[in-house]
């Protein structure tokens, strides 16, 4: 940072940043431009060996169908009685928000990398998009939910060895942002007394 004011600006934003709801955001997300800078920023990470053991898959506009029928075939595979209520919020998974990132992680099992920390990697990948996403002037949600643990969905959008960390959706709120309750200080942190 330059300056003060720069600094300031970081830690406010950093402080003010708050997921909003998928399925309350609008148009417009980012653009081409903007998410290859959210997503160049998601990847500035710590990142133990340097293994990149995160990956991301954008679902354009033009897949969010497509993407919405093997969502809801993975659904009715696993649910073959899923009544039309459930099948209709399948589907509305899909085309929530303007912009759909999923981040895969991807730990390397033959590294001297602990596994654990490499899918810490993904976890801060995921984080630092939304933050990135709340610097551009949207809002993001990190979305988890059965599709984040199916097979069959994982088999959809990733390789062998990876599985889903969550689903990034990025948009503009259409609502006010509720604050949530955020835990009191002292009932999370605590110095260590040898």
């Amino acid at each position: 940072m330059d300056s003060f004011n720069d600094l300031t600006s970081a830690a406010t934003l950093l402080a003010t940043r708050r997921s909003g709801k998928a399925r309350d955001m609008v148009a417009p997300g980012p653009t081409p431009a903007q998410l290859q800078a959210i997503l160049g920023t998601a990847m500035r990470v710590p990142d133990h060996g340097k293994l990149a053991p995160w990956r991301f898959v954008i679902v354009d506009d033009a897949e969010r169908e497509a993407f919405g029928a093997g969502l809801l075939a993975a659904y009715l595979a696993e649910k073959p009685g899923a009544g039309r209520l459930e099948q209709d919020a399948v589907r509305a998974f899909a085309r929530q928000a303007p912009t759909l990132v999923i981040v895969l992680s991807r730990p390397d099992p033959a590294s001297h990398i602990p596994v654990w920390e490499q899918e810490l990697s993904a976890g801060a990948a995921t984080t630092m998009l939304c933050v990135a996403a709340h610097a551009h002037g949207f809002v993001a949600n990190w979305l988890t939910g059965w599709a984040t643990y199916s097979p069959a969905v994982q088999a959809l959008v990733g390789e062998a060895g990876e599985r889903i960390a969550g689903f990034g959706f990025i948009g503009t709120q259409d609502k006010p942002l509720e604050e949530r309750p955020r835990p009191a200080f002292d009932s999370v942190v605590r110095h260590w007394r040898g």
